[in-house]
Parts: C-alpha cells; sequence; structure tokens
C-alpha cells in the first residue's frame, strides 16, 4: 500500500547550496579556545575530563569543513523514502519503509537526543527485508520528534512525552498501521513506555534500551552487579548530567550558541558522543566522523539546537510514576548506557517482560556503535515480544 494521502506527503530534504557554503565559511572562520588544562600524563577518557578535547574538536572541524559529504546523507534518506503530515497544528517528518514481506510488522523508531533519525538510517532496509527469510521483517517508520530535524518547531509549551506518543498513534494510524510494535532509547525510550502504557489496544509491544524503574525504588535485594547499575545511574544524575538541567532549564540561553556556531554545536553533541559511547577514547573508536556529522549537520541546518533542547523543559522528570505497561516488553541494557535500572526496579513498571538482554559491548548509541548486534537484538526481541502476543 502506498502512504500517500490527502494528510500524508512525500518530503525531499535538499539543503541549498548557500547554506552549506554559509556552514564551511562560518567552520573556516571559527574561534577556537585555548586546550584543556588536564593533567599532561592524561590519557584516554582522561583527556575528556574538561571536555571536547581541542585537538579532537579541530580535527572534526577541518573535515567537516573539506571531506564531509552531507549530499550522501540526503541520498540516503530519499532512497528510504521521506514524509510529512500535520498532527495537531504541528508539521511532522518522517522515514517510511515498506517492507516487501506480507507477514511484516509495523514497527516505529524513535529516536533521542543528542540523537535524529540519523541514528537509524543506516538500519531501516535491514529490518524491512532481511536477507535471512526466517528472520522477522517489518514496516519501519521513523519520525522526527517535534522540534527535531525536519519536524515543525513547537511555537507554545505542551509537546512533551504524553502528547507525543499520541501523536505517534495518529501517525501510525494514517499509515493504516491500527497495531505496531514500537521501539526506542533516550527520549525515545521515554516515549515507547508512554506508548505501551497508554495505548496497549495499538501497540503489540515494545522493545526498549530504557526501561526506567519508579521513583525511590529500594536497593535491597539487588545483587552485587545490580546495585553496581544503580550506583552508576545516581553518579550519572548527580555528577555528569549538567546538560540535561541547562536544558531543561535554560534552553532558549544555551540554543543562541547551538543555533549560531557549528563549532559550539559540534563540541556540544560530540562530548556527548564521547561519553556516552562504549570506548576507550575518542568516540570514533566505533562510530564513523561521517555518521557523527550526519547527525550534526541534520541540526544545524534545520537549525533545531534549541527547539530539540526544549524536549528536556517540557518533560525532564516527568514519566509519570503511577505508569505500568502490561504489553510484552523486550529490554535491553547496554553496558556504557548512561541509565541501567536493574531488572527488580524494571519490573515494578514493565510487568510482562519476555527477554531481558544486557549484552557485553555498546553504549548509548548501539545502532551506530554495534548496528549489526542491534538489529539481531532488536529482531529476537521483537519476535518474543510477537510470540507473546499469540
Amino acid at each position: 500500500m502506498s502512504c500517500l494521502t490527502s494528510d500524508v506527503r512525500a518530503f525531499e530534504a535538499r539543503a541549498s547550496d548557500a547554506d552549506l557554503d554559509d556552514l564551511r565559511a562560518r567552520l573556516a572562520a571559527a574561534r577556537l579556545p585555548e586546550a584543556e588544562t588536564v593533567h599532561p600524563a592524561a590519557s584516554g577518557a582522561r583527556r575528556w575530563d574538561q571536555g571536547v578535547p581541542l585537538a579532537d574538536l579541530a580535527e572534526v572541524v577541518d573535515y567537516w569543513r573539506t571531506g564531509y559529504d552531507w549530499r550522501a546523507f540526503e541520498d540516503r534518506l530519499a532512497a528510504i523514502g521521506q514524509f510529512r503530515t500535520t498532527i495537531d497544528g504541528l508539521g511532522i517528518h518522517f522515514l517510511h519503509r515498506r517492507s516487501a514481506r506480507a507477514d511484516a510488522t509495523p514497527l516505529i523508531l524513535t529516536h533521542g537526543w543528542p540523537g535524529s533519525i540519523a541514528e537509524f538510517a543506516d538500519v531501516v532496509d535491514e529490518l524491512a527485508d532481511p536477507e535471512d527469510a526466517a528472520a522477522p521483517a517489518f514496516h519501519v517508520v521513523v519520525p522526527s520528534l517535534p522540534g527535531f530535524g525536519y519536524s515543525d518547531k513547537p511555537a507554545a509549551t505542551g509537546w512533551g512525552t504524553e502528547k507525543i506518543a499520541a501523536a505517534w498513534v495518529e501517525l501510525m494510524g494514517r499509515l493504516g498501521y491500527g497495531e505496531f510494535a514500537a521501539h526506542g532509547g533516550d527520549w525515545g525510550g521515554n516515549i515507547t513506555t508512554v506508548l505501551g502504557g497508554r495505548f496497549p489496544e495499538h501497540v503489540l509491544g515494545i522493545h526498549t534500551t530504557f526501561a526506567e524503574g519508579l521513583p525511590g525504588a529500594s536497593t535491597d535485594g539487588l545483587t552485587a552487579a545490580e546495585r553496581e547499575w544503580a550506583e552508576e545511574t545516581r553518579h550519572f544524575w548527580r555528577h555528569r548530567a549538567a546538560y540535561a538541567k541547562q536544558q531543561a532549564t535554560r534552553p532558549q540561553t544555551i540554543g543562541y550558541s547551538l543555533v549560531d556556531s557549528p563549532v559550539g554545536l559540534l563540541a556540544w553533541i560530540l562530548d556527548k558522543f564521547a561519553e556516552w559511547s562504549d570506548t576507550e577514547d575518542s568516540p570514533f573508536e566505533t562510530i564513523s566522523r561521517d555518521r557523527v556529522l550526519d547527525d550534526v549537520t541534520l541540526y544545524w541546518l534545520t537549525r533545531t539546537g534549541a527547539s530539540a533542547a526544549r524536549i528536556y523543559h517540557e518533560s525532564h522528570n516527568s514519566l509519570d510514576p503511577g505508569l505500568r505497561v502490561d504489553v510484552p516488553s523486550a529490554i535491553t541494557v547496554y553496558p556504557r548506557d548512561i541509565e541501567k535500572y536493574p531488572r527488580p526496579w524494571a519490573r515494578e513498571r514493565y510487568r510482562r517482560i519476555v527477554r531481558w538482554r544486557s549484552p557485553d559491548a555498546g553504549g548509548h548509541f548501539p545502532s551506530l556503535e554495534v548496528p549489526g548486534y542491534f538489529v539481531k537484538d532488536l529482531r529476537e526481541g521483537l519476535a518474543a515480544v510477537l510470540a507473546a502476543r499469540r
């Protein structure tokens, strides 16, 4: 079936040559600070103690200006298929790749921050049309969150995770998908949780890398490894979450830098790719510069640094403590992710966990860091979810 209706329109992402020339000119004229004052013997992750090291940033800036090809990313998006529709007065952009398989299941993939649809661009085809005929196939929908990428920027408050989840149900319905599976991490995991909890009549089940426990959960009865997870999560929020507090309280203030300076935007996002990836030093150990720059350039060209930050102002710490998910759930906790909730805590919210995995490698961006494992795990997790429905 075609998704083209009066409410859904084909879309082409095409930056102007003038915008790309302006980006390169700004990069060439960038004013960089002096080098960081870390200990001279610092190596590995310790080099990043004050943020993105000057030498690393300067190298990426030079490649962004002289070697990176944005047009190649535009071509990848076009090959998948891009569309727009308007929901509650807001234009929503999304990728839509229908499977050739008659037994395919509709699936919505939701990104977070500082991610975007770029996180999933390289895995959509594998999910839609796997080479292995025994593997499950999916009709894949990848929306851009409100204020992100080619979706519209909300002009008023109200577009929090609850409203976004409701909009996703409407979006899937317009595509002919009255029932569907859902996956997400980061904000996408939060939204996926809301989808499963609020819309069980539409959601067949969920797969998530973000399974937030309930506030005030006790560590009594946890194993030593589970206690370590809990402590790592608490340490993150106490000592490494300044970015979230800034965007939750003053998104407009940081937004001026993110929209006006490509180097400022790059540093703000690259810092998270480095800190949240499963690497010993640079995020480029597992993620190519091109993939990181696909994401950063999408923010730059759409001028969404401020509008994307506002999701924190709308929804930071807002997941309803009373929300329970009774649809089948598959949960994967990657070892270097920033929030890791022990299974006993997760069970309090997700009451039908049919598959739980904690792999040996991967961080906050698994579709980019370990794409082969990510696709396999997502397929197997959703297969378990769908089997539990029978």
